[in-house]
C-alpha cells in the first residue's frame, strides 16, 4: 500500500500546474497522486498528461463539475494509508506535506489533521491573504463551524485536510464545489472524530490571478454546515 494518496483537482490553472506536479513528484514519501482536470478550458489538461508516466490516476471530466465533485471522482481510487487534499495553485507548499504525515504518523490518537494556514502566526496581519474582508470571512465561518462541529479549529476552511483514508473513503461526498471542505468538516465531527491542526505555510492569490472562491461560496458554507448538522447526517 502506498503511504500517501494525494488528489489534485484542476480547473484552469495552466500557470502553475507543471509547477506543483514537479513539487509534488519530488517529495520524498512513498505516495499515489491522483490529478482530476475538471473539464479546464486552458492547457491545462495537455500539461497534466505530459506528467502521465509518473501520475498514478488521471481523471478527465467532460462537464465543470466543481472541486467537491473532482474530490468525489477520485475517492474510489485511493490506495494509500493516508489522504490529503492538494490545491493546483500553489497558495500551499507541498514541503508541509511532509511536516503534516511526520505528526499523524507520530502520533497514532490523530485521525485527522488539517493545516491552519494562521496557527501561532499572526497570518491575519500579513499579506498572506491579500484582502481583510477575506480573513474576516474566514474567521467567521471557522467560529460558526467550531459552534456546531463541538470542533477548536483555528481554520476550518484550509486545503490540507490529511484524514486516514479508512475514514476517508467511509463518508458519502455529495457537495459538488467548494462546500465540500465544510462537509467534510461535519461529516468527521458527526462521526465523532476530534480535528487536530498543525501551522502550516500560505501565500494567497488575488482574482487576477486565478482565484476562484468568492463571498457567495461563504453562504453556501454556512447552509451546507446547518444541512449535514442537522437535516442529513449523511
Amino acid at each position: 500500500m502506498k503511504l500517501l494518496t494525494i488528489i489534485i483537482p484542476a480547473y484552469n490553472e495552466t500557470r502553475t500546474i507543471s509547477k506543483l506536479l514537479t513539487k509534488i513528484f519530488n517529495l520524498n514519501i512513498k505516495k499515489q497522486v491522483i490529478v482530476i482536470d475538471d473539464n479546464s478550458s486552458d492547457d491545462t489538461k495537455d500539461k497534466i498528461l505530459k506528467f502521465k508516466k509518473k501520475i498514478d490516476k488521471i481523471i478527465c471530466h467532460k462537464k465543470n463539475l466543481g472541486k467537491g465533485a473532482a474530490i468525489k471522482s477520485a475517492q474510489k481510487f485511493i490506495k494509500g494509508e493516508y489522504v490529503i487534499i492538494q490545491d493546483a495553485d500553489l497558495e500551499y507548499n507541498p514541503k508541509d506535506i511532509l511536516v503534516m504525515l511526520k505528526k499523524i504518523i507520530k502520533n497514532k490518537k490523530i485521525d485527522v489533521l488539517y493545516g491552519s494556514r494562521v496557527l501561532q502566526k499572526k497570518r491575519y496581519q500579513s499579506k498572506d491573504f491579500l484582502s481583510l474582508d477575506r480573513v474576516f470571512f474566514n474567521h467567521v465561518l471557522t467560529i460558526f463551524s467550531n459552534l456546531i462541529n463541538f470542533q477548536n479549529l483555528t481554520d476550518a476552511h484550509t486545503c490540507y485536510k490529511l484524514v486516514r483514508s479508512k475514514i476517508f473513503k467511509k463518508i458519502n461526498l455529495q457537495e459538488k464545489k467548494f462546500s465540500f471542505c465544510p462537509e467534510l468538516t461535519t461529516k468527521l465531527s458527526n462521526m465523532g472524530y476530534y480535528i487536530t491542526e498543525i501551522p502550516i505555510s500560505y501565500k494567497g492569490r488575488s482574482f487576477e490571478e486565478g482565484k476562484k472562491i468568492r463571498y457567495t461560496d461563504g453562504i453556501e458554507a454556512i447552509k451546507t454546515l446547518i444541512k449535514y448538522k442537522f437535516f442529513s447526517r449523511r
